[in-house]
């Protein structure tokens, strides 16, 4: 009697493990389904459909981010969005990225009118992208500015010399591959250098004195690299009021006539399904892909196991790079 009260007990603990695993094998896969259609923007379409004003944020390192690009494209067409808000959080990043930014953010200021909102920082190339709008809003403590351009380098020669290694080169012309780690650059390539960072200064001084109408002496002189709270970056007339995003919003509102009542509703760039690493063996498992490694890894997503800075390399627009 005892033996088959047992077996019934064995029989249900057996049958709630069995449920359990399975309740868990289905949320497991439904996870991977919604994580498969967000990544897609299946849901955001249906969230967009409506007149409103977009929200987008600029984050981070700025590099020349094509998903970022596609998404700004994306709101530029979109027929349902009136008004934009650029919310930029960023100490700067490539100057080529900065530039292919600032210009995707100018034709969406073409049809459409488009205000940042400073949160933290917006320095360098941040604050590049920043004046591609029409009017830049930033808290009392915001970081504005950093107006410049840098290149940087390591110099290892006197390490290699004292553990004993020394880097023979030989190639077609003397700045072939100029500045190196490995050996003192010679003046030339110094120069070099100096000629690159005084075009892209000069754009960029160019640039902010053409967005915000002030005199290019008057440029040359806040271009000292030096960053403003957004207090004396209102003084300076580098940015145009002082608050966040409701200010923003209200500008929008007050200036640009959008109606009040329209919902602020955030763009986001489409999340890589491969960067979630159970999402992207699941995925893997379902597509019959059994492989591993990183041969399959999107250069997307890199990024988010490496840090951003490590892939910055020629000119930066960059704060405390």
């Amino acid at each position: 009697m005892t033996t088959d009260i047992d077996h019934i007990l064995d029989r249900r603990s057996l049958r709630k493990k069995v449920s359990f695993w399975r309740i868990a094998a289905l949320l497991a896969f439904a996870a991977v389904v919604l994580a498969l259609l967000s990544s897609l923007g299946v849901f955001k379409g249906a969230a967009t459909a409506v007149d409103h004003i977009a929200r987008v944020e600029i984050e981070g390192t700025i590099t020349e981010n094509r998903k970022l690009l596609q998404l700004i494209k994306e709101v530029e067409d979109n027929d349902n969005v009136k008004g934009v808000v650029l919310v930029i959080d960023s100490p700067g990043g490539t100057t080529v990225g900065g530039e292919a930014i600032y210009e995707a953010v100018r034709n969406l200021t073409e049809k459409k009118p488009t205000v940042t909102s400073v949160g933290t920082l917006a320095a360098s190339a941040g604050y590049m992208i920043a004046s591609a709008t029409d009017h830049i809003v930033a808290r009392n403590s915001s970081i504005v500015g950093s107006i410049g351009v840098i290149i940087q380098y390591p110099q290892a020669s006197e390490l290699l010399a004292k553990i004993g290694i020394e880097m023979k080169e030989v190639k077609s012309s003397p700045l072939k591959a100029e500045p190196s780690p490995f050996n003192e650059s010679p003046p030339e390539a110094t120069a070099m250098l100096q000629t690159l960072i005084d075009d892209g200064y000069r754009w960029f001084v160019d640039l902010v004195t053409e967005r915000r109408k002030l005199p290019r002496e008057e440029v040359l002189r806040l271009a000292d690299g030096s960053v403003y709270s957004g207090t004396r970056a209102l003084d300076l007339k580098l940015i145009d009021a002082l608050g966040g995003e409701d200010v923003a919003r209200k500008w929008l509102v007050d200036e640009k006539g959008l109606s009040d009542d329209l919902k602020v509703l955030d763009w986001k760039v489409k999340s890589n399904v491969s960067a979630i690493p159970f999402t992207a063996r699941a995925v893997r498992w379902m597509m019959g892909d059994t492989s591993s490694g990183l041969d399959g890894i999107d250069p997307d997503t890199l990024p988010a196991i490496v840090p951003k800075r490590l892939f910055l390399d020629g000119l930066l627009s960059v704060w405390h790079g």
